[in-house]
């Protein structure tokens, strides 16, 4: 009994030590894993620093979001860089027009894809805004869309790869239209978590860097298809794959943001009502539906070009090199000057874009607008001014929204917007009629409209 005894103590004392043994690491695993966190925090708050300009916590944070702050934009700059090489791989107005042309699709299909994209992910969104509103955690809507749209994506390719003619047309607005109505969930949700995720004074350039980060990849494509290697639409096919892999990336990245709680019970809803009660928000939109003919009129820049003497795929390089070429040099650029006044930038792309389509006009008449170097250069300084107003619209909206109706005030103007845009192209289709250049002088009637309604806006920033 007494040996049994001493073997039992000695299990004891053998299950102590191991106790011991095993907190001892447990300790240190947890040491080296706070000491791994605290060094990947001190380098994205660095990095963030010296991206945005930052100098101290935002005020208009919670302290949680205060400190989650710099991963969450990194976070923010990773997940909208890969959306925006997305958006640029399939392009409606460029790649998927051209994928409809090579598939032997009738002509009305093309003519659809930029009413489907931009109607079915502007119009909804006024229904979303509700039930985005009830949720605590918004960023499961954007994750929710992301997905969405790389699913939608992936049935485009399919439909390229086993249909032609009518029905490929009829499979791939389809896959549109479901895209674009996920791409609805993102925007509708984007602004209030940009909101509470980022301060005031550095949103822009987080946005504006993603632009200007994602745009590099579109000029690989676009560079690829000036090349002359490839021959066919297979180039065109695999760019929309990898497009949908990219949304799926971007939607399992977004997840792990850390965002705070939202009190669903604070929301007031999405109606016209805000229409009626906040005239900054009514001259915003009429502000932004103005700006949307730097949107409409490259299209009217390609017809003047002509371009008969170049290939179908080198025509479409061109046209995405640069647009891409525009947003990389700019973005990032348009994002830092919205933080410091985004109605200031709404008034100069609205001069910018006016001066760029008369420009256009005038080589016309001077019979100049067939040369090599023409309208490839007007083009340019027009989505420059084009990637610039995207820039000052989101971040003005958002920093001008109060903090529980950044959804609603989102989901209002983008409907009504979508509505603008209708008209607009419709408007645009008209003019068209008489010729490009009577289209362009419109257009920039409008835009230079526009940087007039923009000096009545409320200045939002605090370096306005």
């Amino acid at each position: 009994m007494a040996a049994w005894g001493r073997v039992v103590n000695n299990l004891g004392v053998l299950e102590t030590s191991l106790r011991a043994g095993a907190l001892r690491h447990d300790s240190d695993a947890t040491d080296n894993t706070i000491g791994t966190d605290r060094m990947q925090n001190g380098l994205a708050q660095r990095a963030f620093e010296q991206l945005s300009g930052a100098d101290g916590d935002a005020n208009d944070l919670s302290k949680g979001a205060q400190k989650a702050e710099a991963p969450n934009a990194m976070r923010h700059v990773a997940s909208l860089s890969m959306t925006k090489v997305a958006d640029g791989l399939i392009d409606p107005k460029l790649m998927l027009s051209w994928l409809l042309t090579s598939l032997g699709a009738p002509a009305v299909f093309a003519g659809a894809l930029v009413p489907i994209r931009e109607g079915g992910a502007l119009l909804p969104q006024m229904l979303m805004a509700s039930w985005v509103q009830a949720m605590q955690r918004r960023k499961w809507a954007w994750v929710l869309g992301s997905a969405g749209q790389g699913i939608f994506a992936a049935l485009i390719v399919l439909a390229a790869l086993t249909l032609n003619g009518a029905a490929a047309g009829f499979a791939i607005c389809a896959a549109l239209a479901g895209l674009a109505l996920s791409r609805a969930v993102c925007s509708v949700s984007y602004k209030d978590i940009l909101g509470k995720t980022v301060g005031q004074s550095r949103r822009g350039a987080i946005t504006g860097l993603a632009g200007s980060v994602s745009s590099m990849g579109v000029v690989i494509l676009a560079i690829l298809l000036m090349s002359g290697l490839f021959k066919d639409s297979r180039i065109v096919t695999a760019a929309i794959a990898l497009a949908a892999c990219l949304w799926g990336v971007a939607a399992l990245l977004f997840s792990t943001l850390k965002e705070t709680k939202s009190d669903p019970s604070k929301a007031k809803g999405a109606n016209f009502k805000i229409l009626k009660e906040d005239a900054n928000l009514r001259r915003f939109i009429l502000v932004r539906g103005l700006l949307a003919s730097t949107a409409l009129a490259p299209p009217y820049l390609v017809v003047l070009a002509g371009g008969e003497g170049q290939s179908a795929l080198g025509q479409l390089g061109a046209l995405v090199l640069a647009s891409a070429l525009a947003s990389f040099l700019s973005s990032y650029v348009w994002g830092r000057l919205s933080d410091r006044s985004s109605r200031k930038v709404l008034m100069l792309t609205g001069i910018v874009g006016a001066v760029a389509m008369l420009a256009a006009v005038a080589l016309s008449v001077l019979g100049l607008a067939t040369q090599i170097w023409a309208m490839p250069l007007v083009l340019f300084v027009l989505m420059i001014a084009y990637h610039g107003v995207r820039q000052g619209r989101s971040t003005y909206l958002v920093d001008m929204s109060p903090k529980n109706q950044r959804s609603a005030y989102a989901a209002v103007s983008n409907t009504v917007i979508g509505v603008l845009l209708l008209f607009v192209g419709f408007a645009g289709g008209g003019a068209a009629l008489v010729g490009p250049t009577a289209t362009l002088v419109l257009f920039a009637v409008m835009a230079a409209g526009a940087a007039v309604a923009a000096i009545g806006l409320n200045k939002i920033e605090a370096a306005d």
